[in-house]
């Protein structure tokens, strides 16, 4: 039994101000999201992480492979008007959110398509919560703020105008973040990039700079 709504995700209208995106509440739910969460790996640092570092099972397994798979990108190809058929996809996995996370950014100029997913039962703080921002400056001029639970689905097409970030949030946070981009080079740079931070966070989880600063993007 597939761990994702498809169905959900067709009959969402793409927005287009201040930049293509959708949001779909419940992708993932129930006890689909249940299990998810159970098998979730266990992270106790903050920053991405390639799922090549960690422990992939059960429910968080199948998931990476339905996000992978050619049904949900027809469907994000379908929502977008593009091909990404010769496009490679990249995964990062987040566990924890440091204070420091959640600045301004339009993401890579290599990235194509960003997909995320959270996965928190629920959310009660007020920080941490994704906004699609009209502006590189002003946090608060928001079109919309996502709250990074319940499955929910967030996904835009990377402009140079598509800045988004959060209010300051420390604890636990966990989401999936899904790229397609531009050449394998990509996807071998960025690993790499990340491995070295995961490496970093091993000896120093909450406190190292240099990891904080491979792992500026934040979602």
């Amino acid at each position: 039994m597939s761990l994702i709504n498809l169905e959900a995700l067709r009959a969402t209208p793409l927005k287009t101000d201040p930049y293509d995106y959708f949001v779909v509440p419940a992708f993932v739910s129930g006890k689909a999201l249940d299990d998810v969460i159970a098998d979730f790996p266990d992270i106790q640092s903050t920053g991405s992480i390639p799922p090549s570092e960690l422990d992939i099972r059960g429910a968080f397994e199948q998931l990476l492979e339905e996000m992978n798979g050619p049904e949900f990108r027809a469907a994000i190809e379908e929502k977008f008007g593009l091909d990404l058929s010769d496009r490679p996809t990249m995964f990062t996995v987040r566990g924890y959110c440091s204070r420091t996370n959640g600045k301004i950014h339009t993401d890579t100029k290599s990235k194509i398509i960003t997909v995320l997913l959270y996965l928190n039962q629920d959310w009660e703080a007020g920080g941490g919560r994704l906004r699609i921002l009209r502006s590189g400056t002003d946090l608060n001029d928001a079109a919309e703020e996502v709250s990074p639970n319940g499955g929910t689905l967030l996904v835009f097409r990377r402009s140079d105008n598509s800045w988004h970030g959060h209010e300051p949030f420390e604890g636990q946070r966990r989401a999936i973040q899904m790229n397609w981009v531009t050449d394998e080079e990509v996807v071998a740079h960025e690993q790499r990039r990340h491995r070295f931070t995961a490496t970093l966070k091993k000896l120093n989880p909450f406190g190292s700079r240099a990891a904080r600063e491979a792992a500026s993007e934040t979602y």
